[in-house]
């Protein structure tokens, strides 16, 4: 029973790297990047260390998984990115990175009728006391919403819930570091000619940029979707949705920490709310393991 609660507790661990990584997002590109070139950012966050993972793994898909690594680059990657970059330029930083917070929905309506998993009654709960908690979140941070920033936020969490609920349904032949490779390079070979038609040319960039886009590429990119993708690979897409709540605490914590953003009882409650639904995804997702558990036992 300890072994089965460690490599549970270090399986969330692992998952839980990526929403965290990624709640970092909003603060590094308010404070380090150009101003307004948010497909310049997606691009060069996913294609050069896309490129890189894939000159070290030098395998590349076969078969059926070339139109496979295709729809999952551009829903995780082509579409996705641009999308996220689109609601951190349009957005306060917390409410971009709340409004994230909504995919386990997402996820749990896309999961059902395309892989056949029914969205437990207690996960359900978690999703929606999550949810309860991020509308605590946005109220500090009314200012400066715009509808394509809304638009952009939405949109990022449908796209990426779909190519998240698709490595459920198709899994890898390959290790994560390779799949991750075949996704950031699609995306960002698919990114190239819209970035360069709709923006032009590069920014000037100085070394405040180049570290944040470091960051970006490596921890919150690379490091990011290979913990994410072990977690999909082992666990219900809801739970693992449910652990992407996570993104807006430490958004929010960031926001409060280096952007003076207001913090007050409701957005600690919040808070609080947020990390009890994480706790609730994770204990229906072990209801479900045992249930299964059982029912082969009984078999």
């Amino acid at each position: 029973m300890e072994r089965i609660l460690l490599g549970r507790t270090a399986l969330f661990l692992v998952t839980a790297v990526a929403p965290a990584a990624w709640g970092t997002t909003y603060i590094v590109t308010d404070r380090l990047l150009p101003p307004d070139r948010p497909l310049f950012a997606a691009l060069v966050r996913a294609l050069p260390i896309g490129l890189l993972l894939l000159a070290w793994r030098r395998r590349l898909p076969r078969g059926a998984w070339w139109g496979k690594a295709v729809v999952l680059g551009l829903c995780n990657i082509g579409a996705f990115f641009p999308l996220l970059f689109l609601a951190a330029y349009h957005l306060p930083g917390g409410l971009a990175a709340s409004v994230q917070a909504t995919s386990p929905f997402a996820v749990m309506l896309i999961a059902w009728p395309v892989i056949g998993e029914r969205p437990a009654a207690l996960r359900v709960l978690a999703a929606t006391v999550g949810t309860l908690g991020v509308a605590l979140l946005v109220l500090r941070s009314p200012d400066g919403v715009t509808a394509l920033g809304l638009a952009g936020a939405l949109g990022s969490v449908v796209v990426s819930g779909l190519g998240f609920v698709l490595i459920k349904r198709w899994p890898p032949p390959v290790d994560m570091l390779t799949l991750v490779s075949w996704q950031l390079v699609v995306g960002g070979v698919a990114l190239l000619p819209v970035a360069l038609w709709v923006e032009g040319g590069p920014p000037p960039v100085d070394l405040a940029a180049v570290a944040g886009y470091t960051w970006l590429a490596v921890v919150g990119t690379g490091l990011a979707y290979v913990c994410w993708f072990t977690g999909l690979r082992r666990m219900p897409a809801g739970a693992v949705a449910i652990i992407g709540l996570l993104n807006p605490v430490v958004g929010t914590a960031l926001g409060v920490a280096f952007a003076a953003e207001a913090f007050g009882w409701a957005q600690a409650a919040g808070m609080a709310l947020v990390l009890g639904s994480v706790g609730l995804g994770q204990l229906a997702a072990g209801r479900v393991r045992r249930s299964v558990a059982a029912a082969a036992a009984s078999a």
